[in-house]
């Protein structure tokens, strides 16, 4: 058997064997040998002194947690674990290496800072060289992607059990079968991010950074503990991989599939709504965040879900409160000392407290995590607080890339602070962070597979109607359950429409029993002058917003958006 060198867990030479005592179930473990030792020898690790524990089982990781990290157990099952300093991501901080193979596709920029390939050597051996220095450290081999035309094998390497609980949870588990044949990975993460990076050597502005280089195929951390960087970076992979390598369309969007197999994508930014309303009893789910429009269908990148914790409710979302159980994660979120129950209200640590969890501990997950249906709806979400845009809208192939490209939402006052008054935020693709390559390679990709596949392009507003935060209201989430549910049975496509002035939308004279005027921003706001400076203000958001996009965009995608005059 792979890996029975040894009848002792935890001895020197390479690796450890985990569970070599227990009966091997779908995840089994097992130890590097041969050409896998080789590659650790020959990427600096000291093989004589480290313990490599690889996909080691979730209890031990649980174990090794609490011993070395002063992790907890909630009253759920769920491990407590923190990231130190940082608590959420380093956008200020991702580059990615200029070099040949990959350089002319990057869209380089604030987005995606450029890196020497000689800085990205020092910040590697110096990650290396930390980890060299654990007494542990941790390897687990997964996948990207569920179909397996489609799919990356991603090693990460860590010295905290629980980065490598966090990335079994989010990446894709291998069988038994898949580990042993698992071989060399085509994508590494160097998870060193207890180590400051040094903020003298070139090219470096804090001591922080997340690199990644496209040639050697390898993502290295430092001075970060938050385990969404790693997450968050391989989906940048699969932002550049998909397209450039496969010819694939990776998209920061939820989907899921009804009971006729067709499928739905959601996009939409913080506080759109995206995973309440993707959750459907009525529905499975294929993935809550990562996905792949691919030429044979829809499949999840991920292998989990990782779930904002702040105000969470068992009644609300008893999904995932229900998935907050053994083998989840939960992230910077304080709790009871005697009791040990979570406090999703305490926002003491972050408001940025988070869970990770498989999918599968989702009960209406479709596992496999794709789907052979081609999306007949694509549901962009966004939650206007200046109460201007309907709460649903037709968009055609033009406006669907313009939108897309836009990125729309918007804060209201109280999310931040600092923030008094509602503030338009423009992410492009709804997800700016993570894209690689320029935006509008993705748009036209996706108005290519809307045009082939038919498919009907829908904008949501989950905000405010008959006037601003502060005046109108918020648009009652049974209104947007009847308008997804009515794209869904097909009877909002058949629906009459009229055109909604200055952003040239189509929007439904009906919508089964949903007032009338709450469909037409127009009627519902009574005061009809306030409403068209409102509207016309919001327009040269927009216009201001896509100046950037449209030197790279036709003609037709730039006059889709709103007119300013």
């Amino acid at each position: 058997m792979p890996g029975s060198r040894t009848n002792t867990p935890g001895v020197r030479g390479g690796y450890e064997e985990s569970g070599i005592h227990h009966d091997h179930g779908p995840e089994a473990t097992y130890g590097l040998l041969g050409k896998d030792l080789d590659l650790f020898s020959e990427a600096g690790f000291d093989m004589a002194k480290i313990h490599l524990k690889r996909n080691a089982p979730v209890a031990q990781l649980y174990e090794d947690a609490i011993k070395y990290e002063g992790a907890v157990i909630s009253s759920s099952g769920a491990l407590i674990n923190f990231s130190g300093k940082k608590t959420g991501r380093s956008p200020k901080d991702k580059r990615i290496v200029y070099e040949e193979t990959s350089k002319d596709d990057i869209w380089w920029g604030t987005v995606n800072i450029k890196m020497d390939e000689h800085t990205f050597e020092i910040n590697r051996e110096r990650a290396i060289d930390y980890l060299n220095t654990r007494e542990n450290v941790y390897v687990f081999d997964g996948f990207a992607g569920w179909d397996p035309k489609y799919r990356i094998k991603v090693r990460v390497i860590c010295a905290r059990a629980y980065h490598a609980l966090f990335m079994h949870n989010m990446l894709i588990r291998p069988t038994a079968k898949e580990l042993e044949e698992f071989g060399e990975p085509d994508f590494t993460i160097y998870n060193a991010g207890a180590f400051p990076a040094n903020r003298f050597t070139a090219g470096m502005t804090s001591a922080t950074t997340v690199e990644v280089n496209f040639k050697r195929k390898e993502m290295v951390i430092l001075g970060t503990e938050y385990a969404g960087e790693m997450k968050k970076g391989i989906f940048s992979v699969m932002h550049y991989l998909q397209p450039v390598k496969f010819g694939q369309l990776s998209l920061h969007s939820s989907a899921n599939e009804g009971p006729s197999g067709d499928v739905t994508l959601f996009f939409g930014l913080s506080g759109t709504g995206k995973t309440t309303l993707s959750a459907d009893p009525n529905r499975m789910l294929i993935g809550d965040d990562e996905h792949v429009w691919s030429d044979t269908g829809v499949f999840n990148i991920e292998g989990g879900c990782y779930a904002k914790c702040v105000g969470l409710d068992a009644e609300k979302e008893p999904e995932i409160f229900g998935a907050i159980k053994f083998g989840s994660i939960l992230e910077n979120v304080t709790y009871g000392y005697d009791t040990r129950e979570p406090n999703y209200e305490d926002t003491g640590i972050t408001e940025n407290t988070r869970c990770a969890y498989p999918i599968e501990y989702i009960p209406n997950a479709k596992i496999p995590c794709l789907s052979p249906s081609q999306p007949g709806n694509v549901i962009y979400l966004t939650c206007d607080a200046f109460g201007v845009l309907p709460p649903v809208s037709l968009l055609d192939s033009t406006q669907a890339q313009y939108w897309f490209l836009s990125g729309y939402t918007s804060k209201t006052p109280g999310t931040e602070d600092g923030i008094a008054e509602p503030t338009p935020t423009f992410s492009t693709c709804f997800g700016q962070p993570f894209i690689v390559l320029h935006p509008s390679r993705y748009a036209s990709m996706l108005a290519e597979k809307i045009e082939k596949n038919g498919s009907k392009v829908w904008l949501v507003n989950t905000g405010w109607t008959g006037g601003k935060f502060g005046v109108g209201k918020r648009c009652p989430l049974k209104h947007t359950r009847a308008i997804i549910d009515a794209i869904h049975d097909g009877s909002l496509a058949k629906a009459e429409f009229t055109t909604f002035p200055r952003f040239n939308l189509k929007i439904p004279k009906a919508v089964g029993n949903i007032p009338a005027e709450l469909l037409d921003p127009v009627k519902a706001w009574s005061d009809k002058e306030a409403f068209e400076a409102q509207s016309k203000s919001l327009a040269g958001m927009f216009s201001k917003a896509f100046e950037r996009y449209a030197a790279d965009c036709s003609p037709a995608v730039v006059a889709a958006g709103p007119a300013t005059a």
